[in-house]
């Protein structure tokens, strides 16, 4: 297995740590941002600017509050796209990756000509390596950009999946991002199972 596919292996059992959180906040058009942040209470909004500066800063009980909130958030205003983004990015933070794939579609299909929407849901697959789909949301979000930062973001997005699937860091289909986290957790179970042997030879010696 290539160096790189490794490294990605690791980013996919740990996916928050390979969203690029920082752009989103640039990446949200004013009026967008103006009206999702203005749904979010003050608390959340503080734990959402921690979350676009350094996602790893936030501690279990912070992301599990800000995905309360944003849940909270969601649920008043549920055809609000760029909520559904703000919280799957927060699930995303907080290991909730299913849950986080599912609020992303959701985004998407309510507001298909929303760049972050696109951005967001093409690099969360690009991160899980279903390469096709992350492709072709980053091709929307491209066609989207209405101003030179988010041009930037997708066109940088665009070349890393490029660069990707040149390397033959891929797997394709529905899934295959599950892989990466299945090993993870088998790998965690094998290894917690050997410990427990372990401790049996000794007690029983």
């Amino acid at each position: 297995m290539a160096e790189n596919e490794i490294v990605l292996s690791e980013r996919a059992a740990r996916v928050e740590e390979g969203l690029l959180i920082d752009d989103a906040a640039n990446a949200l058009s004013p009026r967008a941002a103006s009206f999702a942040l203005a749904a979010v209470p003050e608390k959340a909004q503080g734990l959402l600017m921690r979350m676009f500066a350094d996602p790893s800063i936030l501690d279990q009980a912070q992301r599990t509050d800000l995905v309360g909130q944003l849940r909270e958030c969601v649920n008043a205003h549920p055809r609000v796209s760029e909520l559904r983004v703000l919280f799957g990015m927060a699930l995303c933070v907080n290991f909730e990756v299913p849950d986080a794939i599912e609020e992303l579609r959701e985004g998407v299909r309510l507001a298909p000509q929303s760049f972050i929407a696109q951005l967001k849901m093409g690099e969360l697959w690009m991160r899980l390596r279903a390469m096709d789909k992350a492709e072709e949301h980053t091709r929307r979000a491209a066609l989207l950009a209405g101003n030179h930062v988010q041009a930037e973001l997708a066109r940088r997005q665009g070349a890393s999946i490029r660069a990707m699937k040149h390397a033959g860091i891929e797997r394709g289909g529905y899934k295959s991002p599950w892989l990466g986290v299945t090993s993870a957790v088998r790998r965690l179970w094998k290894r917690d199972r050997e410990s427990r042997e372990a401790i049996v030879a000794v007690d029983i010696s």
